[in-house]
C-alpha cells in the first residue's frame, strides 16, 4: 500500500469571485488499458477535510488497488493538491489535476483508481490513461456554474404571482421554494448583477404592492 505524498500548489488573489465551475455531482466511469483497470472517482467538495475525506474513502474502497491516484482544487485560495501514489513521478497525479483544471473547475476532487493488468504502459501511455480516467470522470458527472446570487423573497397575491414566476425565470433567476396559502411566498436566487433591476421591475410591475426583501448572498447553481 502507498503512503500518500502531496505535492502543493497555493495562489492567492485579491479579487473577489462571481462565479466559478465546479461537477454537478458525484461520479465514476472506468475503462481497461492494456489490461490495467482504471475507475475515475469524482465529486464536489469546499474544504481540504471533504476532499481528503473523499479520498479516505476511495482508498478504503479499494484497498486492493495497485494505486488510488487523488487531485483536488480548491475555491478558497486556488489551492491544489495532487499525489502520484507510487508512480512514476508525474505520470498520474499531475494529469489527473490538469483534466480539471483544463475542464475549468474548482472547489472538487477526483481519485482514479488503477488495477495493474501485468502489461507496463510507459510514462506516456500512463499519463494519457491518467489523464482519459480523469476526464470520463467529469464528463460524467457534468459541470455546473455556481454563481455569487442574491437570496430574495417576494409576497404577493395570487393574481400577482402569474406574473412573478416568469418574470423570475425570464431575468435568468432560480425559485427555491413557494408558499401558497392566504397569499403567496416566492424564494429564489439570481445572479447579484441582476438583483437591482429585477427588484425594480417587480415594483413596477405590481404598481408599488410588491418589493423583494433580501435574504443573503451566497453561491448557488445558475444553469
Amino acid at each position: 500500500m502507498h503512503r500518500l505524498a502531496f505535492s502543493i500548489s497555493k495562489q492567492s488573489g485579491g479579487h473577489r469571485v462571481q462565479s466559478y465551475k465546479t461537477v454537478r455531482k458525484s461520479a465514476e466511469a472506468q475503462f481497461v488499458e492494456k489490461h490495467s483497470r482504471f475507475i475515475g472517482y469524482i465529486a464536489s467538495v469546499t474544504t481540504a477535510e471533504e476532499a481528503n475525506e473523499f479520498i479516505a474513502s476511495i482508498r478504503q474502497k479499494h484497498w486492493d488497488a495497485t494505486h488510488n491516484v487523488p487531485a483536488y482544487i480548491l475555491r478558497e485560495g486556488n489551492f491544489k493538491r495532487y499525489s502520484d501514489d507510487g508512480e512514476p513521478q508525474g505520470t498520474a497525479g499531475v494529469p489527473v489535476l490538469s483534466a480539471l483544471e483544463k475542464a475549468g473547475l474548482t472547489d472538487c476532487v477526483c481519485v482514479v483508481t488503477r488495477y495493474f493488468g501485468g502489461t507496463l504502459l510507459g510514462t506516456g501511455g500512463l499519463v494519457r490513461a491518467y489523464s482519459h480516467a480523469a476526464s470520463t470522470a467529469v464528463e460524467a458527472a457534468g459541470i455546473v456554474t455556481r454563481a455569487l446570487c442574491k437570496k430574495l423573497r417576494v409576497n404577493c397575491d395570487y393574481g400577482f404571482y402569474g406574473k412573478l414566476s416568469p418574470m423570475i425565470l425570464e431575468a435568468g433567476g432560480v425559485v427555491e421554494n413557494t408558499e401558497f396559502a392566504d397569499s403567496v411566498t416566492v424564494v429564489f436566487y439570481i445572479e447579484s448583477s441582476l438583483a437591482p433591476k429585477l427588484c425594480a421591475d417587480i415594483v413596477e410591475a405590481s404598481n408599488g404592492r410588491c418589493s423583494a426583501e433580501e435574504r443573503g448572498e451566497e453561491f448557488a447553481d445558475t444553469d
